[in-house]
């Protein structure tokens, strides 16, 4: 029973189908150029959060490094590119020898030139390991007299180590008077030019101030704030002071020790996201923060939205306008030819009108045009197909009737032979009767190896008679089951016909042999060997070239049994053979080894 369905037209379908087809792609498209937006925007300041770190860390480590090229040229001379050993005054040294007017005079004026060279962000101090008194210059606060750094553990670590110079993370200058006084300090052992044994410490105290004078050359902390931390994770810079010593994770909690190998991490922070960039110093274990809260975003990613908000509405616009005009465009010519069909149906064959249209359904409506033209002329073929039907039919009960005719006037010859006691006009009727039916039964192709066999003895008894007894026939069978196997209809006979004719018709003592054999339990071989002429090597170079060519098919031969097996079974079946001039000729077919299943052949 045919199922009803709701009519939908096919406008509402094409419209349905073309908004569809754009809202789907366009939404997809809309959300992932959002998102990839928003991750092209986070990328973008990260890379310029990355590079600030990172050319910040190159101009800090810059000046510190300028401020250890202070410590070596004033502990061991006056100009870096003169040997020291070249130089006759070295202000330091002496005042570490001798603390007169005149030595500390010098060494004041030299220290204080470097200072000023620093815009006096710097303060030196000179501490005297032998006994004599320390050197303190210091361009902005007092100095602290009662402050004594030797019984400071990172001093004594220092004298301690086998290091010459080196760099202190951020601490408090107790050297001079006042608070906030965070400085990092550089350290370094003068030794005596002329024994080599340790004079005294130069530390130079760097106000991290200066830290705030290179970041307002670069424009860094306008978005982003910085944080310097030291080898143990302890803000060292940041422009909240409050915050340094404490740990990195007190500000930023990371649930662990941070990981540098990440460059950008996203860390929420009481409630809202910020992005981290961190950026490692070369020539310290220190590393530089830069965060950056994620609402800063948001202002460009407002922008974004706006805009494409503004694209989603006119795209939509259009998709709605366009999809009325593509719908009716294509709706109208289809009206017009099921208006057509209706006339066809009614059989109106010459009221068709138009169809007005330049593409596929314009090429279907001429189609249409041209079937409905033909429609009369496929019903008067169809009458006739039928009156040649049944005139075909009647011809087929004919050539039915004279096989019968044929088979009882052969049993009519056979039994006025019986009556005058012809014996051999008995047998070789009956064998012709036999090989007749054998071969006008409507079988299905596959006969069993038994049936073959009879039908070839059937066969033989016409050609003894023939040949007055001179074809002298052996049959091997290797096993009887064997003969349940199945083969093509008439495969042996055209061999055995050839064989005959061919190989021994001529001879007194003509030897036919069959064998059927198994080839383990996947091939089945029948062999027809006869002792006659045999065949000259031209002769069997031409068959094995129509056995092997597309120049085989026709004929009932040889050529013709080859092809039916091989249409059968396949490639690796058929017929071969090998012969040889007066060496006679042995045929060989080849078909696959098909278990027995209840004696009962395949319909």
């Amino acid at each position: 029973m045919r199922r009803k369905y709701r009519f939908i037209s096919l406008k509402n379908k094409i419209m349905v189908f073309f908004l569809l087809s754009i809202l789907i792609p366009l939404s997809v498209m809309v959300v992932n150029a959002y998102f990839s937006s928003r991750q092209m925007l986070e990328s973008k300041y990260s890379i310029l959060l990355a590079d600030v770190a990172r050319q910040s860390n190159i101009r800090i480590e810059e000046y510190l490094r300028d401020i250890r090229q202070i410590s070596l040229i004033s502990s061991y001379g006056i100009n870096s590119y003169i040997s020291a050993v070249s130089q006759d005054n070295y202000p330091v040294q002496n005042y570490l020898r001798n603390q007169s007017i005149a030595n500390e005079m010098q060494a004041t004026q030299l220290l204080m030139n470097y200072i000023t060279m620093k815009d006096r962000k710097i303060s030196i101090y000179v501490y005297n390991m032998n006994p004599g008194n320390d050197l303190y210059i210091s361009p902005n606060k007092p100095i602290d007299y009662a402050y004594e750094p030797r019984q400071e553990a990172w001093f004594n670590d220092f004298l301690e180590s086998d290091d010459i110079t080196r760099d202190l993370p951020t601490q408090k200058d107790r050297q001079v008077k006042g608070e906030g006084n965070w400085a990092i300090y550089n350290l370094r052992k003068i030794l005596d030019m002329e024994n080599g044994k340790l004079l005294g410490v130069m530390v130079i105290s760097v106000d991290i101030e200066f830290i705030h004078e290179l970041n307002k050359r670069m424009n860094v902390g306008s978005q982003s704030v910085m944080t310097i931390v030291d080898e143990q994770d302890r803000i060292m810079f940041r422009d909240d002071y409050g915050a340094i010593g404490q740990p990195f994770e007190s500000i930023f909690p990371m649930g662990g020790h941070v990981d540098g190998g990440l460059d950008r991490q996203i860390v929420r922070v009481k409630g809202s996201e910020h992005m981290l960039i961190q950026a490692g110093f070369e020539s310290h274990r220190w590393k530089t923060y830069l965060s950056m809260p994620m609402d800063d975003l948001t202002i460009e990613d407002g922008i974004l939205k706006r805009n494409l908000w503004m694209i989603i509405t006119v795209l939509l616009l259009f998709a709605l306008v366009s999809t009325l005009y593509i719908s009716s465009l294509i709706t109208r010519p289809i009206k017009q030819l099921m208006r057509n069909m209706a006339l066809v149906e009614h059989g109106k064959f010459d009221s068709l009108h138009p169809v007005q249209s330049n593409d596929e359904i314009g090429l279907m409506a001429i189609r249409f045009e041209q079937m409905s033209a033909e429609l009369k002329q496929l019903v008067e073929r169809i009458y006739e197909e039928q009156e040649q039907k049944v005139e075909a039919e009647i011809r087929a009960l004919q050539a039915q009737i004279n096989p019968h005719f044929l088979y009882n006037t052969l049993n009519s010859v056979k039994w006025i032979a019986s009556m005058q006691r012809s014996d051999k006009i008995v047998e070789m009727t009956e064998a012709l009767i036999s090989m007749l039916r054998y071969t006008a039964r409507a079988d299905k192709g596959l006969v069993p190896v038994r049936e073959e066999l009879e039908h070839i003895r059937h066969y033989l008894v016409i050609q003894k008679v023939r040949y007055f007894n001179r074809i002298e026939v052996h049959v091997e069978v290797e096993d009887d089951s064997l003969l349940d196997q199945e083969i093509p209809k008439l495969s042996i006979q055209p061999l055995v016909e050839n064989a005959i004719f061919h190989g021994i018709a001529n001879q007194k003592d003509g030897v036919l042999t069959l064998e059927v054999r198994g080839i383990g339990k996947e091939q089945l071989r029948i062999t027809v060997r006869d002792n006659g002429a045999g065949m000259s090597g031209e002769a069997a170079s031409r068959l094995r070239e129509r056995l092997a060519g597309s120049d085989a098919e026709g004929g009932i031969g040889i050529c013709n049994v080859h092809q039916r097996i091989r249409r059968v079974f396949g490639e690796p079946y058929g017929v071969s053979f090998r012969s040889a001039e007066g060496e006679g000729a042995e045929f060989t077919l080849i078909f696959p080894y098909r278990p027995n299943e209840g004696g009962k052949r395949p319909c």
